[in-house]
């Protein structure tokens, strides 16, 4: 007996838990907010320590890439990510957690197969796109002159 798919999509519509979608939305905004509130406060512990601004900006940056790398590593990340969602998805976080999480999953693969091959299976396209994007930018403010 086949089925199609209204009957399939009303079959899973019937069988499927309503998302609670309003909860989910504050859990991602806060955990976000704390992600980013994180960042802040380093910004201004480096600040306090007497560094430049760039300085500041760089071991920031650097802090939450390892911090999260860290917590990707021994498991913590993603049981943050379960409840927050998008939440963690801060830029800096999320794409720090795409490149860890590879590697660890594959990383009984060998270290150049497993590990080195696939270590940007996830951010490999924003890497890719990003720079392509960039350069485009960077003639669009060519021709303009925006700078």
């Amino acid at each position: 007996m086949a089925t199609s798919k209204e009957q399939y999509a009303k079959m899973v519509k019937r069988v499927t838990p309503p998302s609670p979608k309003l909860k989910n939305c504050v859990k991602a905004f806060l955990i976000g907010g704390l992600i980013c509130a994180t960042g802040q406060g380093l910004l201004m512990l480096y600040e306090r320590l007497g560094m430049n601004e760039d300085e500041q900006k760089a071991l920031t940056a650097v802090t939450l890439i390892v911090l999260t790398a860290i917590l990707t590593g021994i498991g913590i990340f993603d049981k943050i990510a379960k409840h927050a969602g998008a939440g963690t998805i801060v830029p800096i976080t999320g794409f720090a957690n795409s490149v860890v999480s590879p590697a660890m999953e594959f990383k009984t693969e060998g270290r150049v197969l497993g590990t080195g091959a696939r270590i940007f299976i996830i951010a490999g396209p924003v890497i890719a796109y990003g720079t392509a994007a960039a350069f485009v930018y960077g003639v669009i403010c060519y021709i303009f002159k925006l700078y």
